[in-house]
Protein backbone atom coordinates (compact mmCIF):
# COMPACT_ATOMS: atom_id res chain seq x y z
CA UNK A 1 0.00 0.00 0.00
CA UNK A 2 1.00 3.39 -0.68
CA UNK A 3 -1.00 6.65 -0.14
CA UNK A 4 -0.85 9.98 0.59
CA UNK A 5 -2.88 12.64 1.92
CA UNK A 6 -3.22 16.14 3.84
CA UNK A 7 -2.16 15.92 7.66
CA UNK A 8 -5.17 17.82 8.45
CA UNK A 9 -7.46 14.68 6.93
CA UNK A 10 -5.28 11.80 8.39
CA UNK A 11 -5.61 13.47 11.72
CA UNK A 12 -9.53 13.76 11.82
CA UNK A 13 -10.10 10.49 10.03
CA UNK A 14 -7.84 8.91 12.68
CA UNK A 15 -9.24 10.69 15.67
CA UNK A 16 -12.37 9.75 14.91
CA UNK A 17 -12.48 6.13 13.49
CA UNK A 18 -10.22 5.22 16.37
CA UNK A 19 -12.43 6.84 19.27
CA UNK A 20 -14.56 3.63 19.97
CA UNK A 21 -11.35 1.73 20.73
CA UNK A 22 -10.98 -0.68 23.76
CA UNK A 23 -8.93 0.75 26.60
CA UNK A 24 -8.41 -2.93 27.40
CA UNK A 25 -9.57 -5.11 24.53
CA UNK A 26 -10.48 -8.52 25.05
CA UNK A 27 -7.70 -9.97 22.77
CA UNK A 28 -5.42 -7.40 21.23
CA UNK A 29 -6.42 -7.73 17.93
CA UNK A 30 -9.08 -5.15 18.29
CA UNK A 31 -6.74 -2.26 19.62
CA UNK A 32 -5.89 -2.51 15.70
CA UNK A 33 -7.22 0.07 12.99
CA UNK A 34 -7.76 -1.14 9.76
CA UNK A 35 -6.72 1.07 6.75
CA UNK A 36 -7.61 0.17 3.35
CA UNK A 37 -6.60 1.83 0.28
CA UNK A 38 -8.29 1.88 -3.38
CA UNK A 39 -9.06 3.79 -6.20
CA UNK A 40 -11.98 5.92 -4.15
CA UNK A 41 -9.52 6.80 -1.31
CA UNK A 42 -8.58 5.33 1.94
CA UNK A 43 -10.84 3.70 4.68
CA UNK A 44 -10.62 3.88 8.22
CA UNK A 45 -11.81 1.49 10.36
CA UNK A 46 -12.21 0.07 14.05
CA UNK A 47 -14.47 -2.49 15.32
CA UNK A 48 -14.70 -4.38 19.03
CA UNK A 49 -17.57 -6.61 18.84
CA UNK A 50 -20.22 -3.73 19.64
CA UNK A 51 -19.66 -0.79 18.03
CA UNK A 52 -17.77 -0.34 15.01
CA UNK A 53 -16.82 2.90 13.04
CA UNK A 54 -15.94 3.53 9.29
CA UNK A 55 -14.62 6.38 7.70
CA UNK A 56 -13.77 7.05 4.56
CA UNK A 57 -11.89 10.08 2.52
CA UNK A 58 -10.04 11.23 -0.33
CA UNK A 59 -5.96 10.57 -1.03
CA UNK A 60 -3.65 9.92 -3.72
CA UNK A 61 -3.23 5.91 -4.08
CA UNK A 62 -0.21 5.08 -5.65
CA UNK A 63 -0.85 1.36 -4.76
CA UNK A 64 -3.64 0.08 -3.19
CA UNK A 65 -3.45 -2.35 -0.04
CA UNK A 66 -4.81 -2.57 3.66
CA UNK A 67 -2.66 -2.86 6.67
CA UNK A 68 -3.72 -2.62 10.25
CA UNK A 69 -1.86 -1.27 13.38
CA UNK A 70 -2.46 0.22 16.41
CA UNK A 71 -5.06 2.97 16.19
CA UNK A 72 -3.94 4.86 19.36
CA UNK A 73 -0.66 5.12 18.38
CA UNK A 74 -1.52 6.23 15.03
CA UNK A 75 -4.15 8.58 16.28
CA UNK A 76 -1.37 10.36 18.83
CA UNK A 77 1.05 10.28 15.98
CA UNK A 78 -0.99 11.30 13.58
CA UNK A 79 -1.75 14.64 16.27
CA UNK A 80 1.85 15.55 16.63
CA UNK A 81 2.60 15.73 12.71
CA UNK A 82 3.65 19.14 11.09
CA UNK A 83 1.13 20.45 8.40
CA UNK A 84 2.40 19.29 5.44
CA UNK A 85 1.36 16.06 2.87
CA UNK A 86 1.68 12.83 4.85
CA UNK A 87 3.38 9.31 2.66
CA UNK A 88 2.12 6.10 3.68
CA UNK A 89 3.73 2.89 2.74
CA UNK A 90 3.15 -0.25 4.45
CA UNK A 91 3.91 -4.08 3.79
CA UNK A 92 3.32 -7.34 5.32
CA UNK A 93 5.67 -6.85 7.92
CA UNK A 94 5.53 -2.83 8.79
CA UNK A 95 4.18 0.75 8.25
CA UNK A 96 6.68 3.41 7.38
CA UNK A 97 4.65 7.00 7.45
CA UNK A 98 6.87 10.29 6.85
CA UNK A 99 5.46 13.82 6.86
CA UNK A 100 8.23 16.32 6.04
CA UNK A 101 11.12 15.47 8.40
CA UNK A 102 9.09 13.18 10.54
CA UNK A 103 9.60 9.69 9.65
CA UNK A 104 7.66 6.64 12.00
CA UNK A 105 7.85 3.33 11.06
CA UNK A 106 5.17 0.79 13.11
CA UNK A 107 4.72 -2.67 13.53
CA UNK A 108 1.40 -4.08 11.79
CA UNK A 109 -1.08 -6.79 13.54
CA UNK A 110 -2.27 -9.44 11.36
CA UNK A 111 -4.95 -8.57 8.92
CA UNK A 112 -6.59 -11.77 8.35
CA UNK A 113 -7.62 -11.94 11.77
CA UNK A 114 -9.06 -8.91 12.36
CA UNK A 115 -12.94 -9.34 12.52
CA UNK A 116 -15.21 -8.54 9.83
CA UNK A 117 -17.42 -5.19 10.29
CA UNK A 118 -21.09 -5.56 10.06
CA UNK A 119 -22.79 -4.24 6.90
CA UNK A 120 -24.75 -1.01 7.20
CA UNK A 121 -28.11 -2.20 7.76
CA UNK A 122 -30.86 -1.00 4.73
CA UNK A 123 -32.15 2.86 5.54
CA UNK A 124 -34.49 3.99 7.46
CA UNK A 125 -34.49 7.52 6.99
CA UNK A 126 -33.15 10.75 7.49
CA UNK A 127 -32.71 13.88 9.80
CA UNK A 128 -31.09 17.06 9.90
CA UNK A 129 -27.49 16.66 11.79
CA UNK A 130 -27.87 19.81 13.55
CA UNK A 131 -31.30 19.19 14.74
CA UNK A 132 -30.43 15.29 15.71
CA UNK A 133 -27.31 16.95 17.58
CA UNK A 134 -29.41 19.06 19.53
CA UNK A 135 -32.16 16.30 20.53
CA UNK A 136 -30.06 13.65 21.72
CA UNK A 137 -28.03 16.08 23.67
CA UNK A 138 -31.54 17.17 25.36
CA UNK A 139 -32.19 13.63 26.05
CA UNK A 140 -29.07 11.81 26.94
CA UNK A 141 -28.81 13.91 30.19
CA UNK A 142 -31.58 11.89 31.51
CA UNK A 143 -29.67 8.51 30.87
CA UNK A 144 -28.52 6.23 33.61
CA UNK A 145 -24.82 5.50 34.00
CA UNK A 146 -25.20 2.44 35.93
CA UNK A 147 -24.01 -0.40 33.99
CA UNK A 148 -24.96 -2.66 36.21
CA UNK A 149 -28.38 -1.71 34.91
CA UNK A 150 -28.15 -1.58 31.26
CA UNK A 151 -31.12 -1.20 30.03
CA UNK A 152 -31.23 2.68 31.71
CA UNK A 153 -27.95 3.45 29.47
CA UNK A 154 -29.84 3.70 26.66
CA UNK A 155 -32.29 6.09 24.67
CA UNK A 156 -35.06 4.69 23.25
CA UNK A 157 -35.96 5.66 19.88
CA UNK A 158 -39.13 5.64 18.59
CA UNK A 159 -39.96 5.96 14.86
CA UNK A 160 -43.45 6.43 13.46
CA UNK A 161 -44.24 7.13 9.89
CA UNK A 162 -42.51 10.79 10.05
CA UNK A 163 -41.96 11.24 13.74
CA UNK A 164 -39.12 9.88 15.45
CA UNK A 165 -39.01 10.33 19.18
CA UNK A 166 -35.63 9.78 21.62
CA UNK A 167 -36.89 9.04 25.32
CA UNK A 168 -34.30 8.42 28.21
CA UNK A 169 -34.74 7.75 32.19
CA UNK A 170 -32.81 6.69 34.78
CA UNK A 171 -35.68 6.38 37.20
CA UNK A 172 -35.16 9.79 38.92
CA UNK A 173 -35.96 11.63 36.05
CA UNK A 174 -36.75 11.14 32.00
CA UNK A 175 -36.82 13.10 29.10
CA UNK A 176 -38.45 13.07 25.83
CA UNK A 177 -37.89 14.64 22.49
CA UNK A 178 -40.17 14.49 19.79
CA UNK A 179 -39.17 15.66 16.00
CA UNK A 180 -40.11 15.40 12.61
CA UNK A 181 -37.72 13.68 9.99
CA UNK A 182 -37.76 11.91 6.70
CA UNK A 183 -38.53 8.02 6.45
CA UNK A 184 -37.85 6.01 4.09
CA UNK A 185 -41.36 5.07 4.03
CA UNK A 186 -44.27 7.43 5.79
CA UNK A 187 -45.71 3.57 6.77
CA UNK A 188 -42.53 2.75 8.96
CA UNK A 189 -42.72 1.52 12.56
CA UNK A 190 -39.57 0.50 14.56
CA UNK A 191 -37.87 0.78 18.30
CA UNK A 192 -35.04 0.71 19.18
CA UNK A 193 -32.53 0.88 22.45
CA UNK A 194 -29.39 2.42 21.17
CA UNK A 195 -26.72 2.97 24.16
CA UNK A 196 -26.63 6.73 25.48
CA UNK A 197 -23.07 7.30 25.05
CA UNK A 198 -22.44 6.00 21.26
CA UNK A 199 -25.36 7.65 20.54
CA UNK A 200 -24.17 10.80 21.77
CA UNK A 201 -20.80 10.82 20.29
CA UNK A 202 -22.36 9.91 16.93
CA UNK A 203 -24.53 12.74 16.81
CA UNK A 204 -22.09 15.43 17.59
CA UNK A 205 -19.62 14.01 15.27
CA UNK A 206 -22.18 14.37 12.23
CA UNK A 207 -23.03 17.72 12.64
CA UNK A 208 -20.59 18.86 9.00
CA UNK A 209 -23.08 17.47 6.65
CA UNK A 210 -26.43 18.58 5.98
CA UNK A 211 -28.31 15.23 7.83
CA UNK A 212 -27.58 12.10 9.64
CA UNK A 213 -28.89 8.96 7.77
CA UNK A 214 -30.34 6.04 10.37
CA UNK A 215 -30.70 2.59 9.16
CA UNK A 216 -32.07 0.44 11.35
CA UNK A 217 -32.16 -3.64 11.10
CA UNK A 218 -35.52 -5.19 10.50
CA UNK A 219 -35.56 -6.72 13.89
CA UNK A 220 -36.99 -10.23 12.19
CA UNK A 221 -33.78 -10.25 11.26
CA UNK A 222 -32.22 -10.74 14.63
CA UNK A 223 -29.50 -8.60 13.73
CA UNK A 224 -30.15 -6.25 16.54
CA UNK A 225 -27.80 -3.15 15.22
CA UNK A 226 -28.26 0.32 14.01
CA UNK A 227 -26.07 2.12 11.73
CA UNK A 228 -25.72 5.99 11.50
CA UNK A 229 -23.89 7.75 7.98
CA UNK A 230 -23.36 11.32 7.87
CA UNK A 231 -20.66 13.69 6.22
CA UNK A 232 -17.61 14.51 8.63
CA UNK A 233 -14.67 16.54 8.23
CA UNK A 234 -12.68 15.21 5.08
CA UNK A 235 -15.05 12.49 4.78
CA UNK A 236 -18.30 10.21 5.34
CA UNK A 237 -18.42 8.24 8.51
CA UNK A 238 -20.38 5.56 9.52
CA UNK A 239 -20.91 4.31 12.88
CA UNK A 240 -22.61 0.59 13.70
CA UNK A 241 -23.90 -0.52 17.09
CA UNK A 242 -25.60 -3.38 18.97
CA UNK A 243 -28.85 -2.52 20.21
CA UNK A 244 -29.22 -2.63 24.05
CA UNK A 245 -31.03 -6.15 25.55
CA UNK A 246 -34.03 -5.87 27.72
CA UNK A 247 -37.69 -4.10 27.86
CA UNK A 248 -37.57 -0.23 28.19
CA UNK A 249 -39.88 0.92 31.45
CA UNK A 250 -43.26 2.36 30.13
CA UNK A 251 -42.90 5.54 31.60
CA UNK A 252 -44.16 7.96 28.59
CA UNK A 253 -47.72 8.16 30.68
CA UNK A 254 -45.86 10.01 32.97
CA UNK A 255 -45.33 12.93 30.64
CA UNK A 256 -49.10 13.93 30.31
CA UNK A 257 -49.88 13.94 33.78
CA UNK A 258 -51.99 16.91 34.64
CA UNK A 259 -50.52 19.74 36.25
CA UNK A 260 -51.89 21.63 39.55
CA UNK A 261 -49.71 24.36 39.23
CA UNK A 262 -47.51 26.19 36.28
CA UNK A 263 -44.56 28.05 37.72
CA UNK A 264 -42.62 29.99 34.77
CA UNK A 265 -39.68 31.93 35.12
CA UNK A 266 -36.17 33.12 32.88
CA UNK A 267 -34.17 30.23 32.34
CA UNK A 268 -31.08 32.25 32.72
CA UNK A 269 -31.95 33.59 35.51
CA UNK A 270 -32.89 30.18 37.05
CA UNK A 271 -29.84 28.38 35.97
CA UNK A 272 -27.52 31.23 37.55
CA UNK A 273 -29.70 30.81 40.77
CA UNK A 274 -29.42 27.35 40.87
CA UNK A 275 -26.07 27.43 40.59
CA UNK A 276 -25.42 30.00 43.29
CA UNK A 277 -27.49 28.42 45.53
CA UNK A 278 -26.40 25.16 45.23
CA UNK A 279 -22.68 25.61 46.33
CA UNK A 280 -23.42 25.20 49.93
CA UNK A 281 -26.26 22.37 49.08
CA UNK A 282 -25.14 18.93 51.27
CA UNK A 283 -25.24 15.86 49.72
CA UNK A 284 -28.02 13.68 49.28
CA UNK A 285 -30.22 16.85 49.97
CA UNK A 286 -32.79 18.54 47.77
CA UNK A 287 -32.43 22.14 46.58
CA UNK A 288 -35.40 23.40 47.77
CA UNK A 289 -38.04 25.82 45.97
CA UNK A 290 -40.50 27.82 47.76
CA UNK A 291 -43.08 29.21 45.59
CA UNK A 292 -44.48 32.51 46.63
CA UNK A 293 -46.80 35.40 45.36
CA UNK A 294 -44.75 36.37 42.09
CA UNK A 295 -41.72 34.66 42.89
CA UNK A 296 -39.85 31.70 43.76
CA UNK A 297 -36.92 30.95 45.88
CA UNK A 298 -34.30 28.44 46.20
CA UNK A 299 -33.19 27.28 49.23
CA UNK A 300 -30.03 24.83 50.02
CA UNK A 301 -28.16 24.43 53.27
CA UNK A 302 -24.98 22.23 54.97
CA UNK A 303 -26.61 21.98 58.13
CA UNK A 304 -25.62 24.76 60.61
CA UNK A 305 -22.48 25.46 58.52
CA UNK A 306 -23.74 27.20 55.52
CA UNK A 307 -26.58 28.28 53.83
CA UNK A 308 -28.10 29.75 50.37
CA UNK A 309 -30.87 31.40 49.34
CA UNK A 310 -32.11 33.63 46.49
CA UNK A 311 -35.57 34.73 44.56
CA UNK A 312 -36.03 35.05 41.72
CA UNK A 313 -39.51 36.54 39.62
CA UNK A 314 -41.99 34.12 38.45
CA UNK A 315 -45.13 33.74 37.18
CA UNK A 316 -48.01 31.27 39.27
CA UNK A 317 -50.91 30.03 37.59
CA UNK A 318 -52.81 27.62 39.74
CA UNK A 319 -54.79 25.16 37.65
CA UNK A 320 -58.58 25.46 37.48
CA UNK A 321 -59.62 22.01 39.29
CA UNK A 322 -56.06 21.07 40.30
CA UNK A 323 -55.27 19.47 43.33
CA UNK A 324 -53.23 20.25 46.23
CA UNK A 325 -51.47 23.59 46.00
CA UNK A 326 -47.55 22.97 46.03
CA UNK A 327 -46.00 25.62 48.22
CA UNK A 328 -42.46 23.95 48.41
CA UNK A 329 -40.88 21.32 45.97
CA UNK A 330 -37.28 19.72 46.60
CA UNK A 331 -35.15 18.60 43.28
CA UNK A 332 -31.23 17.21 43.29
CA UNK A 333 -29.43 20.29 42.36
CA UNK A 334 -27.79 18.41 39.66
CA UNK A 335 -31.00 17.02 38.64
CA UNK A 336 -32.06 20.14 38.27
CA UNK A 337 -29.22 22.08 36.67
CA UNK A 338 -29.28 19.22 33.91
CA UNK A 339 -32.81 19.77 32.95
CA UNK A 340 -32.49 22.95 32.71
CA UNK A 341 -29.05 23.36 30.51
CA UNK A 342 -31.17 21.18 28.01
CA UNK A 343 -33.28 24.00 27.37
CA UNK A 344 -32.57 26.52 24.36
CA UNK A 345 -35.47 28.79 25.03
CA UNK A 346 -35.29 32.06 26.86
CA UNK A 347 -38.45 30.58 29.32
CA UNK A 348 -39.72 27.14 31.23
CA UNK A 349 -42.44 26.20 32.60
CA UNK A 350 -42.40 23.90 36.21
CA UNK A 351 -45.53 21.78 36.07
CA UNK A 352 -46.46 20.62 39.57
CA UNK A 353 -49.01 18.11 39.91
CA UNK A 354 -48.68 17.45 43.95
CA UNK A 355 -46.54 17.49 46.35
CA UNK A 356 -43.70 15.04 45.93
CA UNK A 357 -45.11 14.11 42.69
CA UNK A 358 -42.76 15.02 39.32
CA UNK A 359 -42.14 18.07 37.98
CA UNK A 360 -42.58 18.27 34.27
CA UNK A 361 -40.25 21.02 32.49
CA UNK A 362 -41.07 22.35 29.34
CA UNK A 363 -39.97 25.43 27.13
CA UNK A 364 -41.41 28.61 26.78
CA UNK A 365 -40.58 31.02 23.26
CA UNK A 366 -42.65 33.62 25.56
CA UNK A 367 -43.49 33.65 29.02
CA UNK A 368 -47.27 34.12 27.96
CA UNK A 369 -47.08 31.30 25.78
CA UNK A 370 -48.46 28.16 25.76
CA UNK A 371 -45.58 25.48 26.79
CA UNK A 372 -43.64 23.30 23.26
CA UNK A 373 -44.73 20.06 23.77
CA UNK A 374 -41.23 18.89 21.54
CA UNK A 375 -39.25 18.27 24.30
CA UNK A 376 -40.39 17.51 27.95
CA UNK A 377 -38.03 16.43 31.34
CA UNK A 378 -39.45 15.07 34.42
CA UNK A 379 -37.68 14.97 37.63
CA UNK A 380 -38.96 13.21 40.50
CA UNK A 381 -39.04 15.53 43.52
CA UNK A 382 -37.34 14.66 46.02
CA UNK A 383 -39.00 14.51 49.74
CA UNK A 384 -39.06 17.50 52.16
CA UNK A 385 -38.35 16.96 55.82
CA UNK A 386 -41.74 18.25 57.82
Amino acid sequence: MKIRLERDVLAEAVQWAARSLPTRPSVPILAGLLLKADASGVTMSSFDYETSAKVSVKATVSDEGEVLVSGRLLADISRSLPAKPVDITADDSKMELVCGSARFTLQTLPVADYPTLPHMPEATGAVPSDRFAQAVSQVVVAAGRDELLPVFTGIRIEIDGDTISLLATDRYRMALKELNWNPASTQVEAQALVPARVLSETAKSMTAGEQVTLSLANSSAGDGIIGFEGDGVGGVRQTTTRLLDGEFPKVRHIMNTQAAMNVRVNTAEMIAAARRVALVAERNTSLRMLIGDGAVTLEAATGDQAQASEAIEATIEQVDGGAQAVTAAGFNPSYLLDALGAFDTPYVNFAFTAPSKPCQLTGLAELDGEPLADYRHVIMLMRLPG
